[in-house]
């Protein structure tokens, strides 16, 4: 790889980062999650970074995404939330850059992009189970039965945690990464000479 090259991956990788960290203040609130569980694309910029860069790089922009962000923002739970963020949108954007670099393919993309989707939604549980929701409940004073509360207005039947997180977290995951492919899919292509360059 030149010099040239290596500035331009740099500079792509710390472009698609800035656009990530003001992705990540656009979020909205769907019915049929409690309010405090927001959807965003932030992991958009990440998913290019890796199909355009490598897999490598979608970690580099996600750890850079968060960074800004918590700069840009500050934090109100110990950085427990930044650290989510960062380790689910690792293994979406590395799980697809993997399997697209073995397979350089609309197929190898489409395969890499559903695998790093599945994987981010089925970590989403045991990380939110054992580390997200209880330092929330400290950071924010909310106790852990006031948050299954907000579930069971939704679903009455949900009535533990884990319930919790296997109904309407691990699909709202699932769902949120399936929404950056389609995304990605759709802005690929006129975005491929920046990427490329």
């Amino acid at each position: 790889m030149t010099q040239k090259q290596k500035t331009h991956r740099i500079a792509v990788a710390a472009l698609l980062a800035a656009v990530a960290a003001v992705l990540q203040f656009v979020e909205f609130s769907i019915p049929i999650m409690p309010a405090f569980v927001k959807l965003d694309i932030s992991d958009l910029p990440e998913l290019l970074a890796a199909f355009s860069l490598g897999p490598v790089y979608g970690i580099v922009v996600t750890f850079l995404k968060n960074l800004l962000f918590s700069v840009l923002h500050g934090t109100s739970s110990a950085y427990v939330g930044e650290l989510f963020n960062f380790v689910m949108g690792s293994v979406f954007s590395f799980s697809a850059g993997y399997i697209y670099a073995r397979n350089k393919s609309r197929k190898g993309a489409l395969i890499g992009a559903v695998v790093g989707a599945a994987l981010m939604a089925v970590l989403s549980v045991p990380f939110n189970y054992l580390l997200v929701y209880p330092a929330y409940v400290v950071c924010y004073g909310l106790p852990l039965d006031a948050i299954i509360g907000m579930y069971q207005a939704i679903l009455p039947s949900s009535d533990s945690l884990i319930k919790c997180l296997t109904i309407f977290n691990m699909p709202f995951t699932f769902f949120k990464g399936m929404l950056d492919v389609v995304l990605c899919f759709l802005i690929y292509k006129p975005l491929s000479p920046l990427l490329h360059k």
